[in-house]
């Protein structure tokens, strides 16, 4: 069962690509409905993408598919753009963005402690997948065999567990983050810089707790 946005959302996106074969701009379906921001078409999106109503197609930062409405779950439904056509394939719009929360500054060295704030940061929609993500601004210099510099913003989907080798947001004690690569060593875990001139952090399990995975990066260039 669909919230009555996503439903509007979903019927939106479907008579756009019935129209034109293009589906809309993050920016045309945030004034179709009406809302204050991009972040919430985000939000939408990911629900129904998560609920199996629509598809993004890769490699293209504003190609969706509907895959089905509700009064017909699981029965599929032809996806208006892949009507025969004579013009080229779809265009790729690579200047949709959304804001999400910039929380700080993390340490990629010695941990510190990773501020809240209301700041947003503005990120291209093609780097964020499903979920819900933050950013914060890198600090230090352990990840940067990683490609993750001093004064990147972080780009972090919100999740509580993780996988060996992936790149975590990991909070210390309850006061300290840092972004590290994630391993478990029985009941320790082992946060590992990407810096040979530092040495990895061993902790209890208890100790330590994921608060995100990275997503994605920003670079700013003077």
């Amino acid at each position: 069962m669909l919230t009555p946005k996503q439903q509007e959302l979903l019927n939106f996106i479907h008579s756009r690509l019935e129209e034109g074969g293009v589906s809309p701009s993050f920016e045309e379906m945030k004034d179709a409905l009406d809302l204050r921001s991009k972040s919430g078409i985000h939000r939408l999106i990911n629900a129904l993408e998560e609920r199996g109503f629509i598809r993004r197609l890769p490699n293209r930062a504003r190609a969706l598919e509907v895959l089905k409405f509700p009064e017909a779950v699981g029965r599929s439904v032809k996806p208006p753009f892949a009507k025969p056509q004579l013009a080229p394939s779809l265009p790729v719009a690579a200047n949709d963005v959304i804001e999400i929360p910039l929380h700080g500054r993390i340490a990629a060295g010695v941990p510190i402690e990773a501020m809240e704030g209301q700041t947003m940061l503005s990120v291209p929609a093609a780097l964020l997948g499903t979920g819900d993500h933050y950013a914060l601004e890198v600090s230090g210099d352990s990840m940067v065999e990683a490609g993750i510099l001093d004064g990147d913003f972080a780009l972090i989907q919100r999740t509580e567990v993780a996988r060996d080798g992936q790149i975590v947001v990991a909070l210390i004690d309850e006061h300290e983050a840092t972004l590290k690569y994630f391993r478990r060593e029985g009941p320790k875990v082992r946060l590992d810089p990407a810096n040979s001139a530092y040495q990895p952090q061993i902790y209890d399990t208890g100790q330590v707790r994921i608060q995100g995975k990275l997503a994605g990066l920003l670079r700013r260039y003077n």
